[in-house]
């Protein structure tokens, strides 16, 4: 990218999301009600959260970018004065905004300005780049307070007063859907957290994809299917970095996947058990953001939705959206509403049909409140604050829960040859990348090999979904494994190299590991970046960048007996944190109370309605 003036600052947004979050233009261009809309494809690009390690995706046909007309209710389109409204794609000598100020970014933020003004706004400020990044730009003298405009729809949950507090033993038994949208790393603090409310007396349904059933099945929880299939999202995301395809081909497969789930919402709220028809109803929904419609779909049940997630999703001023690239704090907060806009251009289309035709809602206008009851619905974030301590802007309805270890270890029985080898020499480095497909895995388990040779070290290498592993001849010093619960398997290593999912990284700090994070897209280089600030890890390594001399230097790294004397420290740090009771907590924390009736009437079944009051007798 060309330097920028003196006096300008650049940042640059990844139009990329992960299995957590992915964004759809329908390449047909329909509206939910059937309309035609001028759309044309966007293509993305990697993430990378201000550092210099990000890489444009090589080879590509030139993007096309979105135009689009937005509608309002009742049809009404918003036609902007000047023309066809649209993001521009990025010329190689195509002049900056020299006239932004910071006021008309500012406004993105302030619900009080109209729509069509917002629109307008989105296009000045946004550029998409040939690499697939959205850029904006901010003057070069603009202070961070002038972009700190924060609507009332965001500022709410800052001046509230907090919960109180309420014993869980007092709150009768409801029936808790989990809507889960994701990968196993994503699914599995869910099942920890179903656990426990299960444990209060609650009927837990853990809603996901099918092919996680036997998981959620195994732990003691019921089961309902959601739509969508993982190993197809994570394919997608890992070839597209996590936005828009590639080519035209790949857009109805994607949209299609979103769809599925979005459908599969309502049924895993209200529909009789799968297996054994016994029927259910929600009285409360927990649901983390990629699973798109939950919070309409509370909307339309009446019933209160808490949100818990792996990543930041609430917007702050002290780091950027983790699907956002930008370097200057000024624009932090900003980059929440640009990736929530970003989003919202992909879905709007599909929400607003599921609204209308599945939920009898009104459909929702663009850039009035996306995400439907989500701004005001409480939120809980899965991570240890020793490794992201919860920012200061961040109210009473948002809490930081710690992480949610669910214990496989203590029923693991590991196989024989597994643990001779373990015996048979010093303690080795773990590195794998869990369900992410792997485009070149014959070169990149060669740079593993490669990289631990030269290191003098012994490594297990997890063959997961991306095929790594295929040696040409076996090597002592290399264990191939299938599958392996992490918190057992992480005691047994020094170090462990990964694609920094959530899950995976709380894994490998809870055991003491330096970590060196390999970030395919998504969240990824945001715990990569967050685990070497901790100085825990190396810089993270994009896999696009994954390399022997990069390897070897990471390597080289975490051996040094500093980082790992931080590691335990941290791990110290974490080792009285129950995550899993702290969501449990704020769940309980964030219902809406009501005092007890005086004389309540006797409930026909064992599970209380959620209407009825919640306290002790």
């Amino acid at each position: 990218m060309a330097e920028l003036p003196q006096n300008r600052r650049s940042s640059s947004y990844s139009a990329a999301t992960s299995s957590k979050v992915s964004v759809m233009i329908d390449s047909a261009g329909t509206s939910s009600d059937g309309k035609e809309l001028e759309t044309k494809e966007v293509t993305g690009s990697s993430v990378n959260n201000g550092g210099s390690n990000s890489s444009a995706v090589a080879g590509r046909s030139a993007p096309k970018l979105i135009s689009f007309q937005a509608e309002m209710p009742g049809g009404n389109k918003l036609e902007p004065a000047s023309g066809e409204l649209k993001l521009e794609r990025s010329k190689t000598e195509r002049p900056r905004h020299q006239n932004l100020l910071a006021g008309e970014a500012a406004q993105i933020l302030d619900d009080k300005i109209p729509v069509q003004k917002k629109l307008k706004l989105l296009n000045r400020i946004a550029t998409v780049k040939d690499d697939g990044t959205v850029e904006f730009e901010i003057p070069g003298d603009v202070a961070d307070e002038a972009l700190s405009v924060r609507s009332e729809r965001y500022n709410a949950a800052t001046d509230e007063e907090p919960v109180d507090a309420k014993d869980p033993q007092c709150i009768p038994p409801l029936q808790i859907v989990m809507l889960i949208v994701g990968t196993r790393g994503d699914v599995q603090p869910f099942i920890a957290i179903g656990k426990r409310l299960q444990d209060y007396g609650h009927r837990v349904r853990l809603a996901t994809h099918s092919n996680f059933k036997e998981f959620v099945l195994t732990a003691g929880l019921e089961f309902f299917p959601l739509g969508g299939d993982p190993k197809v999202l994570a394919g997608y995301m890992v070839k597209n970095k996590g936005f828009l395809p590639s080519g035209p081909s790949e857009i109805p497969i994607q949209r299609n996947q979103i769809k599925d789930v979005i459908h599969s919402l309502l049924p895993a709220c209200k529909d009789p058990d799968v297996d054994s028809g016994i029927p259910f109803k929600a009285d409360a929904i927990i649901a983390n953001p990629p699973a798109y419609g939950h919070t309409h779909v509370a909307e339309a049940l009446k019933v209160p939705i808490h949100i818990f997630f792996t990543m930041p999703w609430t917007p702050t001023s002290e780091f950027p959206h983790p699907l956002s690239r930008v370097k200057q704090p000024a624009g932090y907060r900003l980059s929440y509403q640009i990736v929530d806009s970003l989003i919202w251009l992909g879905i709007r289309d599909m929400i607003n049909d599921f609204r209308k035709k599945k939920l009898k809602l009104r459909p929702v206008t663009y850039l009035s409140g996306s995400q439907g009851w989500e701004a005001d619905a409480p939120h809980g974030y899965i991570w240890s604050p020793h490794l992201v301590p919860k920012p200061k802007d961040w109210g009473h309805k948002v809490d930081v829960v710690g992480f949610c270890f669910l214990d496989l270890a203590s029923n693991y029985e590991p196989p024989e040859p597994l643990m001779k080898w373990l015996k048979a020499g010093p303690t080795p480095i773990y590195i794998g990348f869990g369900s992410l497909p792997v485009q070149e895995p014959e070169k990149m388990t060669q740079i593993i090999v490669d990289a631990l040779e030269q290191t003098g070290q012994r490594g297990i290498i997890n063959k997961g979904w991306g095929g790594l592993g295929n040696l040409a001849e076996p090597k002592d010093s290399i264990y191939l494994l299938d599958n392996c619960p992490h918190d057992w398997l992480f005691l047994q290593c020094k170090a462990v190299v990964h694609h920094g999912g959530a899950g995976t990284t709380a894994a490998g700090l809870k055991a003491s590991c330096p970590t060196t994070i390999v970030p395919f897209f998504g969240d990824q280089p945001f715990w990569g970046e967050r685990v070497h600030a901790r100085g825990v890890g190396p810089p993270p390594i994009p896999v696009d960048e994954f390399s022997l001399p990069k390897l070897v230097d990471a390597i080289n790294f975490m051996l040094d007996p500093e980082v790992k004397e931080r590691a335990v420290e941290l791990a110290k740090a974490m080792e009285n944190e129950d995550g899993v009771a702290g969501a449990v907590k704020a769940f309980f924390d964030h219902l809406p109370w009501k005092k007890p009736e005086l004389e309540p009437e006797p409930e026909p079944s064992s599970f209380f309605s959620f209407s009825r009051c919640f306290g002790c007798a």
